[in-house]
């Protein structure tokens, strides 16, 4: 759900894959206060103006005014949403915004001493980026 804020996850979140229910946990855990997809960045538009393309991160941390993207997908979509990362930082240079890439995702569950629950579910891949 768009906008929803967590101390308060008692609201139905629907999260796109296992690895985003583990961040927010992490977050959850710190007392760092997150929205789910509250955003999305028009990237492109048509000839009448109208968006046609958009990106739409994954957490945003409004204490440190930082959204977050979580890729922890195959290879031939990372590359797609690498694009899709530059362009946002072209359009909108005012935007502070962190990648983490499935590597990044599964050092920072070993580095806290979590199970990487995500990859059992199915949510991280062992050898995506």
């Amino acid at each position: 759900m768009a906008g929803q804020s967590v101390g308060s996850r008692k609201g139905a979140v629907r999260f796109a894959n296992a690895a985003e229910e583990e961040f927010a946990r992490i977050l959850d855990y710190y007392g760092i206060r997150w929205e789910y997809e509250p955003r999305s960045f028009v990237l492109s538009w048509d000839r009448q103006g109208r968006p046609r393309e958009r990106f739409t991160p994954d957490f945003y941390l409004p204490d440190f005014d930082l959204y977050i993207e979580l890729t922890t997908l195959k290879q031939a979509l990372v590359t797609r949403k690498n694009r899709k990362v530059r362009r946002l930082r072209q359009l909108y240079p005012h935007v502070n915004l962190r990648v983490f890439y499935g590597r990044d995702f599964r050092n920072l569950l070993r580095k806290y001493g979590l199970r990487p629950r995500a990859e059992a579910a199915g949510g991280l891949r062992s050898g995506s980026s």
